[in-house]
């Protein structure tokens, strides 16, 4: 394993340490066209995420979706990457994702001099750091070299960032590994917004309820987040985090940001109020937007592409404080966006919420692959991000959910229902949405179970004809039948592929990953603190080879027993 005190200035030709905002906005002007609010905007060359070229170094387990390359094979490149810098001049950025000392990192970026502008939109996501000589995360980000590729070493916290220009890639390669180092030391890492909804309950008490919205980019996750849901007087609606959330096991979510990476499609202000107000102010960064040669900006031409994107300061957006943290998730919503019998709302216990995490339902987006932009699309989690095997994660997330019955797990559909033939289906529009979450937050739906499905379906929401979004409304019994079975059997599928991955969950088996928690290295035989230990008589111990690299020591949780002889030290 690397250490990233060895990856300094000392590496480069030339380093321009921490220019100030506007310096960097001057670095970057060969490549801006000024809008008309007098804020930047600039075009690249790429523009999505390649997430097919983004690999995870073998140092640990990968999962379902990611993609590995073995230490030496990452090493090579990263030696010749390092060959390069000698004669580079780069821009060095620091800045510290969180506010507070919880689940708190400090950052650091180097990147080619003549790509200021990734600097400068970096570093509007990301507050000052406090400790700008000691990073606990760092990225390498070479724009022009000949070869796309990411590269992700977990244990050292580097990233290697080749052959492209899109932002997202400089955004994620410190959430990515952030939510990873969050993992190790016992919390959960979503990308998720977060919100407070301060309302009027059913009984007429003023309440604060915390709201955590799970989705792909472009299903509506920050559209919902900043959304004010027509909350006046007393009621309002506080906006506390865009992309990524840090979760400890009580529920309470660390915010990562200070700027937020907005879609733009269509933006406008009838709609979108909140986000076009800061969209179109002086320190708003547009990228791959539409500007005409007199700065004027039109979100409604995608000549350029459909993901055209904007970097607006947290601080510009209206209903926001002074913290960026949520004190509980009481209300956990995972967003998807289907166009036929999946229902507005559904309401899920802890074994649902699992299943919806594992299953990841959604559509992709022009921000991951523009090719497949509407096609049916599972992550799990909504999170391309995670690094490790998944199944931690979602196991972590039910038992969470388990030990605090106050937090509520909900699926919302911001697509559409009844699509068949020529007709795209009655529209979930934004109103609809957002009145249903305000009503979720003031308790006042009424719930009953579906027999088919199991989960509970609104029969009555207060400011919405629910049953003019009623699924089954829109097609025969034979219809709705076949539409059920194809999504069974997709999801079926899905579980089985996730089964044979990680080869854990048959009830055949006596190991199952639940039953177990990493507490140490083989390696260093010493305890972390970043794993909880369980107070336990038992000292039964498992050792669990991850297919052949490096061992993992786990201790069975108190009152499991197991079934088949395993070794004790």
């Amino acid at each position: 394993m690397h250490e990233l005190k060895n990856f300094n200035d000392q590496l480069f030709k030339n380093v321009i340490s921490n220019p100030t905002e506007q310096e960097l906005r001057n670095l970057a002007k060969p490549m801006e066209k000024t809008t008309e609010f007098n804020s930047a905007s600039y075009v690249t060359e790429v523009r999505n995420r390649s997430a097919k070229n983004t690999y995870i170094v073998d140092e640990i387990e990968v999962g379902v979706d990611q993609k590995e390359i073995s230490q030496e094979d990452a090493d090579k490149i990263l030696q010749k990457v390092l060959e390069y810098v000698k004669d580079k001049d780069v821009i060095r950025v620091d800045r510290q994702m969180g506010m507070g000392d919880k689940f708190s990192y400090n950052c650091r970026l180097y990147i080619s001099k003549e790509y200021a502008r990734i600097a400068y939109m970096w570093n509007n996501t990301l507050q000052p750091s406090s400790n700008p000589e000691n990073p606990d995360l760092l990225s390498i980000y070479i724009p022009e070299w000949p070869e796309r590729i990411m590269i992700a070493y977990p244990e050292t916290g580097l990233t290697l960032i080749l052959g492209s220009d899109y932002f997202g890639e400089a955004k994620k390669s410190f959430l990515r590994m952030a939510m990873y180092k969050v993992k190790e030391e016992g919390g959960l890492g979503f990308h998720a917004g977060s919100k407070l909804l301060r309302v009027y309950d059913k009984n007429h008490e003023l309440k604060d309820v915390g709201f955590i919205m799970f989705g792909l980019s472009g299903t509506g996750k920050t559209t919902l987040t900043i959304h004010d849901h027509g909350l006046t007087g007393e009621e309002k609606s506080i906006v506390r985090q865009d992309d990524v959330i840090f979760m400890d096991e009580n529920g309470y979510c660390v915010g990562t940001e200070t700027g937020f990476f907005i879609k733009t499609e269509g933006l406008n202000p009838e709609q979108q109020g909140v986000l076009y107000k800061a969209a179109t102010t002086d320190r708003a960064i547009l990228e791959n937007v539409k500007v005409y040669d007199d700065g004027k900006v039109d979100f409604d031409d995608v000549s350029l592409t459909s993901n055209g994107r904007g970097i607006i300061l947290r601080s510009e957006v209206p209903n926001t404080d002074d913290t960026i943290d949520l004190e509980k998730a009481n209300k956990i919503i995972f967003i998807t966006r289907r166009n036929d019998i999946v229902p507005p709302v559904v309401k899920l216990n802890p074994d649902q919420a699992l299943e919806a995490f594992m299953l990841g339902e959604s559509i992709e987006t022009s921000a991951g692959d523009p090719t497949k932009a509407g096609q049916s699309k599972r992550c799990v989690g909504t999170n391309p991000f995670i690094m490790g095997p998944e199944i931690e994660e979602g196991l972590r997330l039910k038992e969470i959910l388990q030990n605090n019955p106050d937090m509520e797990c909900y699926i919302l559909n911001t697509g559409s229902v009844g699509a068949k033939g020529d007709f795209k289906g009655e529209k979930l529009s934004i109103k609809v949405s957002t009145t249903i979450m305000k009503e979720i937050a003031r308790d006042t739906i009424n719930w009953v179970e579906d027999e088919e499905w199991g989960y509970e379906v609104p029969v009555q929401v207060n400011g919405i004809d629910i049953e003019k979004y009623n699924p089954r409304n829109y097609y025969t019994e034979e219809e709705y039948k076949v539409l059920a079975s194809r999504l069974k059997a997709e999801r079926k599928a899905w579980g089985k592929r996730i089964q044979r991955f990680y080869n854990r969950s048959s009830s055949n088996r006596s190991f199952k990953l639940s039953n177990f928690r990493k507490i140490w290295y083989l390696n260093t035989y010493k305890p972390t603190s970043r794993w909880r230990l369980h107070n336990s008589n038992s000292q039964c111990f498992r050792m669990h080879y991850r297919n052949g690299r490096r061992p993992v020591l786990w201790r069975c949780r108190s009152g499991i027993k197991i079934r088949r002889k395993i070794k004790v030290f």
